[in-house]
């Protein structure tokens, strides 16, 4: 049985990907933090079984990370391991630069000792697999060409600045150590269990409520779509099929505006939940803009798909019911991610940015 270290295993990506492992009957070591985005009950359904073994701590941690290589010996390391809200990186570069960089850093280290001591053929079989973003790759005009692999990196965010640099890092211990690493970047994902900070979920549940629906600026800002079951299938591919050392850029081809992604959620709300106190749209509200938002990502795939013959399955539509539904159907585990933690920067993101817009 193939084994993984995963990395960041119980957030909203991470926990995805180990589900769909366990699913293919690929053993699990998962190495997570459980910070305020990490949540085991997105692996409950994993909760008595042996192949897959929780590990709370942190890729900072050298010593638990070659403990955890000399013990179970995995066959690749796939590494979510990160921080990703652009909003919170503004309020704390910090905390971004010490997981993102530091923290890879720390990471790349244990695995490279590790794997140099390795017999031929398991360093030959081994690959690490870098999780990262198309945010590295700074914004796009209306009429650019979607990003590709050899797009420049132009970070315009604390966040997408730390991730850039991770993503130099492994590339950098494939340069000068040999370590087979695999690099893959994706566009905006959505589905189920995405912690609700963020558009897609935040929406959904504050329309629920009828709370207020908050856009960005004129929420003309565009961002390409991708269900996170089909980005987790991406990784599967390049894992199995990418050539070491390259890079791999992963996309829904479903490019929206915020603006249109709201009025999507909040038309499909009115079919399914629909609300006596009137459309959900009513509910929108335009907030002053955060700093330095990028105006378009979109992503070229075109190379996973040929080199690796991956396809996204889901269609923004269906994946975004499919999604709503979801949350729907799983209220418990909202009103368990929802914390004191989580209103505490809802009001600290949100409620400025409300008084500045009426100023």
């Amino acid at each position: 049985m193939p084994r993984h270290l995963v990395t960041g295993g119980a957030g909203f990506i991470g926990s995805c990907y180990v589900l769909q492992a366990r699913h293919k009957n690929v053993s699990i070591v998962n190495l997570d933090k459980l910070t305020y985005a990490g949540n085991l009950e997105n692996l409950s359904s994993l909760a008595d079984d042996p192949e897959h073994i929780f590990v709370r701590g942190s890729i900072g941690n050298a010593e638990l990370v070659m403990y955890l290589l000399e013990t179970y010996q995995p066959d690749a390391v796939v590494n979510f391991a990160a921080e990703s809200h652009v909003d919170r990186s503004i309020k704390d570069p910090n905390e971004f630069v010490t997981t993102n960089v530091l923290g890879t850093c720390t990471l790349l280290n244990a695995v490279k000792d590790w794997w140099l001591k390795r017999p031929a053929a398991q360093k030959v079989a081994f690959r690490f697999l870098h999780v990262s973003t198309d945010e590295v790759f700074g914004a796009l005009k209306p009429d650019d060409p979607p990003f590709s692999e050899t797009t420049p990196y132009s970070p315009n965010s604390p966040y997408s600045a730390s991730k850039a640099g991770s993503d130099h890092l492994v590339r950098s211990f494939s340069e000068t150590y040999g370590l087979p690493v695999l690099i893959s970047n994706c566009s905006n994902n959505y589905g189920p269990r995405q912690f609700p900070e963020k558009l897609i979920p935040l929406t959904i549940l504050n329309a629920l409520e009828r709370k207020l629906l908050p856009i960005y600026g004129k929420g003309d800002n565009i961002r390409d779509w991708l269900h996170v079951e089909d980005h987790c299938s991406a990784l599967d591919c390049i894992l199995e099929s990418g050539n070491v050392g390259e890079s791999y850029c992963v996309g829904g081809r479903s490019e929206r505006t915020n603006l249109e992604v709201v009025q999507v959620i909040c038309g499909i709300l009115d079919e399914v939940a629909p609300s006596a106190a009137g459309p959900y749209s009513d509910l929108i509200r335009y907030v002053a803009d955060r700093p330095g938002h990028d105006f378009r990502y979109a992503i070229d795939c075109s190379k996973i798909e040929s080199k690796t013959f991956w396809k996204p399955e889901h269609s923004f539509e269906s994946g975004l019911r499919e999604t709503i539904s979801w949350y729907l159907c799983n209220q418990s585990w909202v009103q368990h991610v929802r914390s004191g933690e989580y209103h505490t920067w809802i009001t600290t993101n949100y409620a400025q940015r409300n008084k500045e817009d009426h100023a």
